[in-house]
């Protein structure tokens, strides 16, 4: 398998300022030319599959889902260089369908002619060359494609710190097995490993990422909308959440996705060519993203639990905006639970168990109501500070 590392990436930095279809269809364009067109990534005939950021069923001006418009423009140019198009994504919570029609892909989808992939069912497939994971489950409408084209959405996450590029085929496992991942790896870096694998087994062809409007503070899903005016396209995932993060002013090397997508030659962090647009004028200083570097309390004994307990961050549930609806429940992956209600009381919220929790912040997540927020203890900002 080609290494990334050994290449200069090119990421194409796009401004646009607005959703408008004739503005996003010309700046999309114009970011293709660079890197060869449409005409460089697909073949005619070739089915392709586009996997849009799909987190939870939200209307797009919620900023959690990848906008119709990026959407359709893509479409658009695979299409006119021949392409078969199907498209799809597993949500965090739900089925595809339902999450696909709330955030406005269906209506577009229908218009193209554009079926809705299967990421319901699934095929084991081996990767004997992963460096952390050896087989995956990936959806049947995955497999059965002949190439993918990524469109991950620009936002802000509570484990991973940003959800961009590499993070965006995690939607290609199906249903429940994402949540099975979280309580087989409970700590950041091996599922950061796992995702690098997962990127490079599936080997997405390009990247076209909508940050037209992004998202700041309690993402993926509760944070702030916020205008960013950018559309980003690479055909590597590294370099483009890279860049993300230089547009945000934050350390690429506190986002671990990043610095073992670098390390287990999935792209480059380091040898970035930058074309399209200056980047300088798009660069949000003050965007609400967590800088705060981790201590490390990865070792496997009864010191690193209690530090875990005592510094790590963890979530916190709103009683004030808590409904109850038990969704948090029903999203953790540990068993028993490390969020539960007290018996069948529905009266109070929910409460964590933070000896069981293992901090894969998918309560925070999937919370539909904003009702979690991820706090760092005490004795943890002491540290930070």
């Amino acid at each position: 398998m080609l290494d990334k590392t050994q290449e200069r990436a090119t990421v194409v930095v796009l401004r646009c300022d607005s959703y408008d279809l004739e503005e996003v269809h010309e700046t999309i364009g114009r970011g293709l030319s660079p890197l060869g067109g449409a005409a460089a990534f697909v073949a005619p005939g070739e089915r392709i599959l586009l996997k849009p950021n799909l987190l939870t069923g939200q209307a797009p001006e919620r900023a959690v889902t990848t906008h119709p418009s990026v959407f359709r423009s893509v479409a658009e140019h695979l299409r006119a260089a021949g392409a078969d198009l199907v498209y799809g994504d597993s949500p965090g919570f739900g089925r595809p369908a339902p999450a696909a029609r709330k955030s406005g892909l269906v209506d577009v989808a229908d218009e193209l002619g554009m079926p809705l992939a299967d990421l319901v069912n699934g095929t084991t497939v081996a990767f004997p060359d992963g460096g952390l994971i050896k087989q995956f489950t990936i959806a049947d409408g995955v497999l059965s494609a002949d190439g993918i084209v990524s469109l991950p959405k620009m936002k802000t996450h509570g484990m991973t710190r940003i959800t961009g590029a590499i993070k965006n085929q995690f939607g290609c496992i199906p249903g429940v097995l994402k949540a099975e991942f979280h309580a087989r790896l409970p700590n950041v870096d091996l599922f950061s490993q796992m995702l690098v694998d997962l990127n490079r087994l599936l080997h997405p062809r390009l990247f076209v990422m909508d940050g037209i409007v992004a998202m700041e503070g309690n993402g993926p899903q509760n944070g702030k909308p916020r205008a960013m005016n950018l559309i980003l396209i690479s055909t590597d995932p590294v370099a483009i959440d890279t860049t993300v993060c230089r547009l945000v002013n934050l350390d690429p090397s506190l986002v671990p996705t990043i610095m073992y997508g670098e390390s287990m030659g999935l792209g480059s962090a380091s040898e970035i060519e930058l074309a399209g647009d200056p980047i300088e004028p798009l660069i949000a200083a003050d965007f609400d993203v967590n800088r705060q570097r981790r201590p490390t309390t990865d070792r496997p004994d009864r010191v690193s639990r209690i530090a875990r307990r005592l510094v790590v961050p963890r979530p916190v549930v709103r009683d004030n905006l808590c409904t109850r609806c038990g969704t948090c429940v029903s999203i953790c992956p540990v068993t028993p639970k490390a969020i539960a209600f007290a018996g069948d009381d529905r009266t109070r919220a929910p409460a964590h168990d933070y000896a069981r929790c293992i901090r894969c912040y998918c309560c925070q997540e999937m919370c539909p109501e904003g009702a979690i927020d991820i706090v760092v203890p005490p004795i943890g900002r002491l540290i930070h500070r």
